[in-house]
Parts: C-alpha cells; structure tokens; sequence
C-alpha cells in the first residue's frame, strides 16, 4: 500500500486587516515594494484581497497570515492562518491616556 504525501504549496502572504466586509468575511491589505519600470525608484504597492475568518477573531488593524485556498465564495480564495499582532484597541489607548495622567498629576 502506497501513502501520498502531500506538500503544502499554498502561498502565504502577511498583511493588514482593513475591514470587516460581512459575517466571517474580512478584508486583507497585503503592502510589497516594487521598483519603477522606468525610474527604477522603490514604489510602496499593496494588494487588497478578502479573506475567510471562521471565528469572527481579527479586527481592523491586526497583522495576520493568510494562506491560499480554495474558492470559498465569489471573491474569497483566502482565509485565516494566524493573527501575528493585535491593533491597539479604543479602550485599551484611553488605558494607558489615563494612566499616564495620573502619573503625572503625582509627579
């Protein structure tokens, strides 16, 4: 009996969550630099691609790692392989605002 192995070769990408688009659906702002045909200058280019979130976990602002798949609806051919970084959240900067005042109303 013969086993296949199976290789992964789906393509991986990192990127920016920069919107929520519907129920366990976001979209991915994936950042590259590429130099100009003509003036051979390093242009900032991204790509925006929507992805599948199963568990409705990222929000705007986090990094996370996207992997290719298999068509899951019109637009979406990725989903969600890992949240790198969480975006610093509302409550969590008006936090630290507020402890840092009261830091230095002691001081």
């Amino acid at each position: 009996m013969s086993q296949h192995i199976r290789h992964n070769s789906r393509k991986t990408l990192i990127g920016f969550v920069t919107s929520r688009s519907g129920d366990k659906s976001i979209k991915v702002t994936i950042p590259y630099k590429t130099p100009h045909p003509l003036y051979h200058k390093v242009v900032n280019r991204q790509t925006v691609v929507h992805a599948h979130d199963e568990k409705n976990e990222t929000h705007p602002g986090d990094k996370v790692e996207i992997m290719e798949t298999r068509p899951l609806s019109r637009l979406k051919r990725w989903r969600i392989v890992s949240i790198l970084e969480r975006a610093a959240s509302i409550e969590d900067v008006a936090a630290e605002t507020a402890a840092a005042a009261g830091a230095e109303a002691k001081a």
